[in-house]
């Protein structure tokens, strides 16, 4: 059996938008063995995963401890891969390359491969791996089209609790703590607007964010004690959304890659279409500081987006 391994350690929203690529290597690879390197922050993601088959935890240790480097590369060679994607394509694994799996054939950005195809500064990672694989051979049918509905679990027991027998918009108002100039500050005002329409909001925090969707009303959605949502149950509730509101963030990419509507707020931190949002339904504003985009032009934006949903 052909055994081919799949690299993509991070980060969430990076790895919804590589969803599709995986989906074409396994149409152009039926009966082969299929391995995803992850990280172990996604391993449970890339377990449920029905593209691959099983899943290779790199602890991303440093390059420094090597030690450390010497059993991964033992591990690895162990493996005896036939072929390699590199859908990460950093500093990382163009090092895993040449020192761990030289001659083994790769697709990916690293100099001296058997498939070079590196990434200009101004693609989304969708459309580049897409022209990565097609250069490889592959078909593409879905790397620019991906659909994450896998990783939807059940959440009719969330919804019962909180009573949304009906339609609901879902805000995200939160992002990485590294990037706060991602956090658009006024989804409180944004929030009393949509409910005054008559419309039902919702929230569900990550671990870091109870206080801030404290401050937005609505409904907060939480496990029955008093948890934050898993990634499964967090793409449950975006699934059965009417509309989604969200910043740059990993969530915001998951409803995108649901291909569930929406509105994306951006920052000059990147650029909207680096971040592959141009391949689902969503719509988005980008203001170079976001703190001075006012609530009117987001409430111009989706009402006529919203206006059906009841």
């Amino acid at each position: 059996m052909e055994r081919i391994l799949v690299i993509k350690l991070s980060a969430l929203g990076d790895i919804v938008q590589a969803e599709g690529a995986m989906h074409d290597i396994r149409l152009h690879h039926p009966a082969a063995e299929i391995t995803v390197m992850t990280t172990p922050a996604y391993r449970r993601l890339m377990e449920r995963c029905p593209w691959v088959d099983r899943v290779f935890v790199d602890q991303r240790d440093s390059r420094f401890r090597l030690d450390r480097m010497f059993a991964l590369r033992k591990r690895l060679r162990q493996e005896h891969f036939a072929l390699v994607y590199d859908l990460q394509q950093v500093g990382r694994t163009d090092f895993y390359y040449r020192w761990f799996l030289q001659g083994t054939p790769w697709v990916g950005g690293a100099p001296g491969s058997s498939c070079c195809c590196r990434r200009p500064a101004d693609r989304c990672a969708a459309d580049h791996l897409a022209i990565c694989l097609q250069q490889a051979g592959v078909p593409v049918a879905h790397s620019l089209h991906c659909d994450v509905s896998w990783m939807a679990d059940n959440v009719d027991d969330i919804l019962e609790r909180a009573d949304l027998n009906s339609p609901y918009v879902v805000l995200i108002p939160g992002a990485s703590a590294d990037h706060p100039e991602k956090r658009w500050p006024h989804y409180p005002e944004l929030s009393e607007a949509l409910l005054a329409q008559g419309l039902r909001v919702v929230t569900a925090p990550g671990p870091d964010e109870m206080e801030l969707c404290r401050s937005v009303r609505g409904d907060m959605l939480l496990e029955s004690n008093g948890r934050y949502l898993n990634f499964f149950r967090l793409a449950g509730v975006l699934k059965k959304a009417a509309f989604v509101i969200g910043n740059d963030t990993g969530p915001t990419h998951i409803a995108v890659h649901l291909q569930i509507p929406g509105l994306a707020l951006f920052s000059e931190h990147v650029p909207a279409t680096f971040t592959g949002i141009q391949h689902g339904r969503f719509t988005w504003i980008e203001q170079s500081n976001l703190a001075d985009l006012p609530v009117a032009e987001v409430c111009r934006r989706i009402a006529p987006l919203v206006q059906n949903i009841y």
